[in-house]
């Protein structure tokens, strides 16, 4: 936003007066990394009350895997529980503890982040609460775990170690207390919002969107076709070959990065691929002229690079990628315009009654209804179009039961050319 000197300056936020928690009520736990310990904690979780709180810390921008590398758990009558999942690597043991505690509620901030490396343990709860929706169905502006908690509880959290590696080993005291704190209040925070949910009949909604996420843990991670086409920059590249260079460099580096379970990032950057294969004719000249493959990390791996484009100089035209996947859904929205405008008026159309039923109900648009399911529905409608074939397509889709109840009406009217 550009600075306006004459304009009037915007009044300053006042400081906050929340507590600012500093400590867990019962001190940071020591980390379980022994089978004695573990056991000591599945025992006392087991003998705990009502549900559990559930947080795993990654090392995302580190390491090469997503998988968790500390597990937080605190339970009514146990207490707040740390576990270093890679002291038990190649065991069943976080399997076991998973099983064991499947059939009680968890509670997890943005479930769909947690889930799959607490799938890949072998955790997987049958039952789940997810604040961070709960508190989007509430239609809360804002639902950072740190902003709920000030706003619900008037407490405030330091975030000084969201961003840190979690890889690091030992890890220290105070990301040990800054990770205890994140459950520690969860368990009332998960009170607050199911109350609310009560209150603003959204409940069934929430268990409804609970039990999807439950049921759906193992696919949240399923690989995409084609990873290297989501490389930053990669619009700058207008050619077949060009793209051929991506998927060669992006796949080069991937495997340097798994073997070495670093960050493909911390190996080479995504932008020094998308320079380098926009170039007409890159060689190994092309590579000293940027600044992305003059990287300590990636000068060592300088013959792999040369021999990447080597390869993809022998190419053949048939064995060039397209410049675009065929899509088994529709295009970008933007296209419809040219490609189907019908359609394109069709999906005006729909995204009005969204919009107006989501304003209705106090919802963010995009949880009253997945947009892409949105954009299949107006694309290609059911023949003939009713309420029941809307209905049909949209469970078909994966749209929750209260989602079609206060959408197939509207949608039915709307789709209708």
């Amino acid at each position: 936003m550009t600075h306006n000197p004459s304009a009037e300056p915007e009044p300053l936020e006042p400081e906050s007066e929340a507590r600012l928690l500093v400590a867990p009520a019962d001190g940071t736990p020591e980390v379980d990394s022994t089978a004695a310990h573990l056991d000591a904690t599945l025992a006392a979780l087991v003998a705990g009350t009502g549900p559990m709180a559930v947080d795993a810390e990654r090392a995302h921008g580190f390491r090469y895997t997503q998988r968790a590398y500390l597990l937080q758990l605190r339970r009514a009558g146990a207490g707040t529980h740390l576990i270093d999942p890679i002291a038990f690597d190649g065991t069943p043991a976080l399997a076991q503890l998973g099983a064991a505690l499947a059939d009680t509620e968890w509670i997890i901030h943005a479930a769909s982040q947690d889930l799959p490396c607490l799938f890949e343990l072998g955790m997987a709860p049958a039952r789940l609460f997810d604040t961070e929706l709960a508190a989007r169905l509430l239609n809360y502006p804002r639902v950072a775990l740190g902003t709920m908690l000030e706003e619900l509880l008037d407490v405030r959290l330091l975030k000084e170690h969201s961003a840190a590696d979690w890889s690091t080993r030992p890890l220290p005291a105070e990301w040990l207390t800054y990770a205890a704190l994140d459950v520690e209040l969860l368990v009332e925070l998960r009170d607050i919002l199911a109350e609310q949910l009560v209150e603003a009949g959204k409940d069934e909604w929430a268990a409804e969107e609970f039990a999807a996420l439950a049921a759906g843990a193992g696919t949240l991670s399923e690989p995409r076709a084609d990873p290297w086409r989501r490389t930053s920059g990669i619009h700058r590249v207008r050619t077949r070959r060009g793209l051929a260079y991506v998927a060669e460099l992006w796949q080069i580096r991937d495997e340097i990065a798994r073997d070495s379970d670093r960050a493909p990032s911390k190996i080479l950057p995504d932008v020094a691929i998308a320079e380098l294969a926009a170039v007409e004719r890159p060689d190994r000249s092309t590579i000293y002229r940027i600044a992305g493959f003059q990287r300590r990390q990636a000068r060592r791996y300088l013959p792999e690079w040369v021999a990447g484009l080597q390869r993809v100089t022998t190419l053949g035209e048939a064995d060039l990628p397209p410049m675009h996947i065929p899509s088994p859904g529709p295009p970008q929205p933007r296209l419809w315009v040219t490609k189907d405008p019908v359609a394109a008026k069709r999906l005006t159309r729909v995204r009005e009654v969204l919009t107006a039923v989501a304003a209705d109900h106090e919802l963010p648009a995009e949880n009253l209804l997945t947009p892409d399911y949105v954009r299949r529905l107006a694309w290609s409608p059911p023949d003939p179009i009713s309420a029941e074939s809307v209905d049909a397509a949209l469970a078909e889709l994966g749209a929750r039961p209260w989602q079609r109840r206060l959408t197939v009406s509207g949608l039915s009217e709307a789709l209708v050319d």
